[in-house]
């Protein structure tokens, strides 16, 4: 028995945020001091180090809710399910619903409680429940599903990741160019797997000592001391050289509970966090087993277009090279993969995954 997703969907908005368009903007360091630097500096040298050329934003009348129930419509149509037949819903995210211009997170009921409504499932034996594990809840969520299904407890999940980060960032920190909205979703079930097709093992860990900062919630870098609302913050350096230490040995310990050697793996999606980030981390875990060489088509990416959307990315990736939209990438059948995360807590994760 093993833990299959037999269905993907994902929600990309519509409202594309270019790095021009960040030129108008006056930014501020974290001592709320005006940068010198001109803005095209700034956007030139953010494009070098993440990647990022643009980002989705939501549209003001759609929230992270509404999101993830898009990416489970086509999640589960692409399932061929009934929803009624799900046994849990469960919903990733790290914020809830925020209307648009307006600082107040919603969270009551639960987005996965409002997706159950919206899907229209009547069954109240389909456990709706949030999960909130910084940027690695999604991933955090097929753990659970798989541990569910193993328990005897849940056959067949809906694991969402759904994020509107649009709406916690600080327009005067040039770090709230990193952030996107979106949404993914996968259906899993735990069925018989003769080709031994599935999840193989995951590995998780929570790090929440001097790290802990590392990502938080914090005043604008405007200085304005009239203005009592909080942002997404992150100490960039911090996050890297964390990410850098603990993601690729967390990664190793998954395959290794799996017997599976990295000369295996075929994909590795990893969180879409900061481009150089990501290939740094898949460059040490290759070190890691003393391999000289990173193939060319390990990880597929998608951040170039679509920014960080947390959660969301994952799902969203997986979907998109599944469905041949990331040119040049490919999963096939008996395809050993990875998924990895790193994030707010700080929190890893990683699940070796065979197509």
């Amino acid at each position: 028995m093993q833990t299959i997703i037999i269905g993907t969907g994902s929600f990309i908005p519509d409202t594309i945020k270019t790095n021009a368009d960040f030129l108008v903007e006056h930014f501020f360091d974290e001592k709320q001091k005006r940068m010198v630097q001109e803005n095209t500096s700034i956007v030139a040298k953010f494009h070098q180090i993440t990647g990022i050329a643009e980002r989705r934003y939501a549209d003001c009348g759609v929230s992270a809710s509404h999101m993830a129930v898009f990416a489970a419509e086509k999640a589960i149509r692409d399932a061929g399910i009934d929803p009624n037949t799900l046994d849990q819903i469960i919903v990733a995210h790290n914020f809830g619903d925020i209307a648009f211009n307006t600082p107040q997170s919603d969270m009551v009921p639960s987005l996965a409680a409002r997706v159950k409504n919206k899907l229209g499932i009547k069954n109240p034996s389909c456990v709706a429940y949030d999960l909130l594990f910084g940027c690695p809840g999604w991933l955090q969520g097929l753990i659970q599903a798989d541990a569910f299904g193993k328990a005897g407890l849940a056959k067949r999940c809906l694991v969402i990741g759904t994020e509107a980060l649009s709406r916690v960032i600080d327009r005067f920190d040039r770090d709230s160019m990193i952030f996107s909205d979106g949404a993914g979703a996968v259906v899993t079930s735990y069925e018989d797997s003769v080709d031994n097709k599935g999840i193989l093992g995951s590995q998780a860990a929570s790090y929440a000592g001097e790290d802990l900062g590392y990502i938080n919630m914090g005043t604008s870098n405007s200085g304005n001391t009239g203005n009592s609302t909080t942002y997404l913050k992150m100490q960039g350096r911090k996050v890297y050289e964390f990410a850098l230490k603990e993601v690729p040995v967390a990664i190793k310990a998954c395959l290794d509970k799996c017997n599976i050697h990295i000369s295996q793996v075929k994909k590795i999606f990893i969180h879409q966090a900061n481009e150089k980030m990501d290939e740094a981390i898949v460059q040490r875990l290759y070190k890691l087993y003393d391999e000289p060489e990173v193939p060319l088509d390990i990880m597929p990416m998608n951040i170039q277009t679509l920014g960080n959307s947390s959660v969301a990315t994952i799902p969203t990736l997986f979907d998109m090279v599944r469905n041949g939209k990331v040119p040049g990438y490919s999963v096939q059948k008996n395809d050993i993969i990875i998924f990895a995360s790193v994030g707010a807590g700080m929190n890893i994760n990683a699940v070796c995954y065979r197509v």
